[in-house]
């Protein structure tokens, strides 16, 4: 199985793919020409790396990289920097799904593509009746209107939602919700929940990324965790000590 992951040069991309190797995948990225990439990752031939910026690749060049590829992933997210949030691209995420999603529809592929996500759990998942206080939704409201990425993210989303929606005929989706993302060297055990179990802005949980990685890798190689979780928005936590 080969997967293609872009947003792969990020904190929580790289675990991904590491985790994708672990599990003896094949592993197609998509890096910045600039970036450096691991020497362990330019010396292993289950990788092929490429180098071009995701904003710029044509719907023809992105079919043409994932015509070999079972599933897509997205870890792309804004840098944390006065340009990476207000600056240009503001529709980072959004634009890459949807890139992603019509190259694989003009591949017409036999089977069905995997479409992992990383979102946020900071997103609501509107096909459910997600409680959320009226003090978080005002705070949110202020929070989408100043804050690019948050919108972003929740467009990218809602793309995978209502565009391609449960009965596509090329494209099934997950899109994975963490809380906190922290640093830790190594897998830990979470917990997954269909919805937040507690407020992002008010009672934050905390995700390793290293276990976001591990959870992603693991909805794109095990059927019957891909089965549980299609079509959904699962929220991940590491479990309290």
């Amino acid at each position: 199985m080969t997967t293609l992951v872009v947003g792969a040069s990020g904190a929580t991309g790289k675990q991904l793919v590491e985790q994708l190797l672990l599990m003896g995948q094949n592993v197609k990225v998509i890096v910045r020409p600039l970036t450096k990439t691991h020497d362990t990752w330019n010396n292993n031939d289950k990788i092929s790396i490429i180098r071009a910026d995701i904003s710029e690749i044509t719907v023809d060049e992105m079919a043409n990289y994932i015509k070999d590829c079972q599933s897509v992933a997205s870890c792309l997210g804004h840098n944390l920097t006065l340009k990476g949030i207000f600056g240009k691209p503001r529709k980072l995420v959004t634009n890459a799904v949807k890139l992603l999603c019509t190259a694989i529809t003009k591949n017409s592929p036999e089977k069905t593509v995997k479409f992992v996500l990383m979102n946020t759990v900071g997103n609501r998942n509107r096909d459910l009746n997600e409680p959320i206080s009226v003090g978080q939704k005002l705070v949110m409201g202020v929070i989408r209107l100043i804050v690019p990425p948050q919108s972003d993210n929740e467009k990218a989303a809602d793309f995978l939602r209502l565009s391609i929606g449960q009965k596509n005929t090329f494209i099934r989706w997950v899109a994975v919700r963490p809380d906190t993302l922290l640093n830790e060297d190594s897998v830990t055990e979470y917990e997954l929940y269909t919805s937040p179990i507690r407020s992002a802005l008010f009672n934050p949980g905390k995700t390793s990324r290293i276990n976001v990685g591990h959870f992603m890798a693991k909805l794109i190689t095990e059927n019957n965790l891909w089965e549980k979780w299609e079509g959904k928005m699962p929220v991940i936590y590491n479990k309290a000590n």
